[in-house]
């Protein structure tokens, strides 16, 4: 166990996202699986909608979440708080779908009719801080239609930036750790996908 976890911390008004991680992480690892549970209720929502962006397809979507979380399960023992816990489920999760993406562009049977024509109808993909904002909304469905029509034109790697980036709002440097490349890989990465979806997202590139 690292010393750097708490043995102990009660939730106080004062506590930051991350000391409740932490303190999630530590109980996890100790055989709580109710906290384990937490941390699955607290970031299923957001990496479903990652694995959504990049997969366009729902079954595949859930059949990925539930494999990251049981790879996340056994390895959480291994994991030494040296990034956020965020940090270490995002790279698990976009491994592992940039590892299925791959291998289902070799499939000879997959082609385009795999992706769901209504992606932007499903009520996992609605931002719930958006929900009040009628016009935000419906900005945020449109940009979902445009790309389950655009994201498929992109590389499995440009994919996952513009996922990350541009939908969900990570900052640079955070997608430079999941991902482990450098920051100006990630700008590169993030120029030339823009270049390429620009005819398709032109009012939502940032």
């Amino acid at each position: 166990m690292s010393s750097d976890l708490p043995t102990h911390c009660s939730p106080s008004a004062a506590s930051t996202p991350a000391d409740v991680d932490r303190e999630l992480v530590h109980r996890a690892q100790e055989g709580d699986t109710a906290a384990f549970d937490d941390l699955v209720v607290k970031f299923s929502p957001r990496l479903y909608g990652m694995i959504y962006h990049m997969t366009s397809n729902k079954e595949d979507t859930h059949d990925l979440l539930q494999d990251v979380f049981a790879k996340a399960y056994r390895s959480l023992k291994r994991f030494r708080g040296k990034s956020t816990f965020y940090t270490w489920i995002y790279a698990i999760a976009t491994n592992m779908t940039l590892n299925f993406l791959k291998k289902r562009k070799r499939r000879s049977t997959w082609s385009l009719d795999d992706l769901d024509s209504g992606i932007q109808n499903d009520a996992a993909m609605v931002d719930i801080g958006h929900a009040s904002n009628p016009r935000r909304q419906s900005d945020v469905n449109e940009l979902q239609k445009k790309l389950n029509e655009a994201m498929q034109t992109l590389s499995e790697d440009h994919r996952a930036v513009v996922t990350m980036f541009d939908i969900q709002g990570i900052p640079h440097a955070e997608i430079s750790k999941i991902l482990r490349v450098s920051e100006g890989t990630i700008r590169s990465r993030l120029f030339y996908a823009h270049q390429q979806l620009q005819g398709h997202l032109t009012d939502f590139i940032r």
